[in-house]
C-alpha cells in the first residue's frame, strides 16, 4: 500500500493545556514528558511544534486549528485539560475543531489508566481526526503520559497511513506499530 504522506517531513504538534503553565507560575511537566516518550518510539526524522496556552476553549480550538492548518502538522499530541473541573475543555476544543472523532483512543487510555489509578474515571481524554491529521488529548502527569502513549501508539502509524498523513516509523524495540499485512 502506497500512503499519500509517505515522502512528506513529520511535524507534530505538543500543545500543554495549562492555566499555570502558560503564565510562568508552573513548569511545565507534560510537553516535555511527550516530546521524550515520542523520541523514544519515532524512528524517523520528524520535527516537533510546542505550544504553552491556558485552559481556555477558544485559544485551544485555534491553536489546534493553526498546528494542522498552517503549520502543516500530521499529529497533535495535547497534555491537560481532560478531568472534571469546570476549567478542563481540551475534548470540548478537540471535538469543535475535528471532523470526525475517534473514541476508541480515549476507551483504550482511560482502561490503562485505570490499572494503576482508580480516579482514571474521571479523565475524558480522547481523540478526532481534522484534515489528514490525528489530534490526541492525553492526561497532564508525565507517568500517565507514557502510559497513555504506549498503548494507544501502535495504533498511531496506521491511522495516519489511512487518513493521509506523513509516515511514522517506529522502533519496535520501544512500541512496535501496527500495520496489516498485504
Amino acid at each position: 500500500m502506497t500512503t499519500p504522506g509517505r515522502n512528506r517531513p513529520l511535524k507534530i504538534g505538543i500543545v500543554t493545556v495549562s492555566d499555570r503553565a502558560s503564565r510562568g507560575i508552573y513548569e511545565d511537566k507534560g510537553g516535555p514528558a511527550i516530546h521524550h516518550e515520542l523520541t523514544r518510539i519515532i524512528a524517523n526524522p520528524w520535527e516537533p511544534v510546542a505550544r504553552v496556552i491556558p485552559d481556555d476553549i477558544d485559544t485551544i480550538a485555534a491553536t489546534l486549528t493553526a498546528l494542522v492548518d498552517d503549520e502543516g502538522c500530521d499529529l497533535v499530541v495535547t497534555t491537560g485539560g481532560t478531568g472534571p473541573a469546570p476549567r478542563d475543555v481540551t475534548p470540548e476544543a478537540t471535538e469543535r475543531v475535528c471532523g470526525k472523532m475517534m473514541p476508541g483512543f480515549g476507551e483504550l487510555m482511560r482502561s490503562v489508566s485505570l490499572s494503576v489509578v482508580p480516579t482514571a474515571i474521571l479523565s475524558r481524554q480522547t481523540a478526532g481526526i481534522r484534515g489528514t491529521a490525528l489530534i490526541l488529548n492525553l492526561p497532564g502527569k508525565p507517568s500517565a503520559i507514557h502510559d497513555c502513549l504506549m498503548a494507544v501508539f501502535p495504533a498511531i502509524p496506521y491511522c495516519l497511513d489511512l487518513t493521509g498523513g506523513a509516515w511514522i516509523e517506529t522502533d519496535p524495540a520501544v512500541c512496535a506499530a501496527f500495520r496489516p499485512k498485504g
